[in-house]
C-alpha cells in the first residue's frame, strides 16, 4: 500500500497531526521527569493540538472518514473526560498511557486518513455517526476507568496501593457511570442507523457492523443488568466491559480496517 499520498496530500495537515502526535510522546517519555503542573500542561497542548486535527479535517473536500480517523476523535474524547476528570480528582493517573493512545490514533490517522464521501445519502447520516463516535468515547473512558480500577485493586491486594490514590469504589461508580451514559447513546446510535436503513434501503441491513455492534449492545445491557440485579462488579464485570468493547471496536473500526487496508477497497 502506498502510503505517500495519504501523507502528503495536505502538507499542512500532516505536519499538525506530526506535531500533536510528537507532543503526546514526548510527554508519554518524559512525564516521570516532569512536575504534575508541567504534566498538566502538556497534556493540554497536545490536547489542543490534537483538537485542530480533528477540526482541520472536517474542511477537507471530498470529507473523508475511516477507522483510524474514528479511533483518533474516540482517544480524543477520553482524553476531554480525563482532563476534565483530572481537575475534580488530582489523584486521578493514567498519563503515559493516555498519551500513548494519543500518539498511536494521531499517526494512524495521518497515514490511513479514510474514505472519501463527496456525497451523502441523508443530511441525517452525521447525527449517526456522531451518536456513534460519542458512544466510543464514552465506553471508551469507562474502559480506562475498569482498568485503573483493577491496578487499584491489584495495589491494595500487594499492600502497594498510595496514600493518595484514587478510592476504589470511586472508580468503580464513575466505571458504570460512563458505561451507563456509553449504553445509551450507542442505543440511539443502533435506533438512527435502522431508521436511516429503512428509510434509504427499505429494509434493515446485517453486515460485520451491525452484528459486531449488536453484540456489543447485548453484551453491555447484560453486564448493567447484572450490576443492578445481582451487584456484578470487579474483575468480572471489567472482563464483561472489555468484551463488549472489544465487539463495539470490530463493529466499525474493525469492518473498516478489513476494508480499508486489508482489502483495499474505499467503500
Amino acid at each position: 500500500m502506498n502510503l505517500l499520498p495519504a501523507l502528503w496530500s495536505n502538507p499542512p495537515a500532516a505536519l499538525l497531526s506530526a506535531v500533536a502526535a510528537l507532543s503526546y510522546a514526548v510527554l508519554a517519555w518524559a512525564h516521570p521527569r516532569m512536575t504534575a503542573k508541567q504534566i498538566r500542561a502538556a497534556l493540554a497542548t497536545a490536547w489542543l493540538l490534537h483538537l485542530l486535527v480533528l477540526v482541520t479535517g472536517l474542511f477537507e473536500q471530498p470529507a473523508r472518514f475511516g477507522f483510524a480517523p474514528a479511533l483518533s476523535v474516540t482517544a480524543w474524547l477520553v482524553l476531554t473526560v480525563y482532563l476534565v476528570e483530572s481537575r475534580l480528582y488530582p489523584q486521578f493517573r493514567a498519563r503515559w498511557t493516555l498519551a500513548a493512545l494519543g500518539t498511536i490514533t494521531v499517526l494512524l490517522a495521518l497515514i490511513f486518513p479514510g474514505a472519501p464521501y463527496p456525497a451523502l445519502r441523508s443530511t441525517w447520516l452525521p447525527l449517526h455517526w456522531a451518536l456513534g463516535i460519542a458512544s466510543y468515547g464514552l465506553i471508551g473512558a469507562a474502559v480506562v476507568h475498569a482498568w485503573l480500577m483493577q491496578r487499584a485493586e491489584k495495589a491494595m491486594r500487594q499492600g502497594t496501593a498510595p496514600d493518595n490514590a484514587m478510592p476504589l469504589l470511586m472508580l468503580e461508580r464513575l466505571t458504570f457511570r460512563f458505561l451507563g451514559a456509553g449504553f445509551a447513546l450507542l442505543t440511539a446510535t443502533l435506533l438512527a442507523g435502522w431508521w436511516f436503513s429503512e428509510a434509504l434501503n427499505h429494509r434493515w441491513i446485517w453486515d460485520h457492523k451491525t452484528a459486531f455492534s449488536v453484540l456489543s449492545w447485548l453484551t453491555m445491557g447484560i453486564l448493567l443488568w447484572g450490576r443492578w440485579r445481582l451487584g456484578w462488579r470487579g474483575r468480572m464485570a471489567a472482563r464483561t466491559l472489555y468484551l463488549g468493547a472489544g465487539f463495539l471496536l470490530l463493529g466499525y473500526a474493525g469492518s473498516r480496517f478489513v476494508l480499508e487496508v486489508v482489502l483495499q477497497r474505499a467503500q
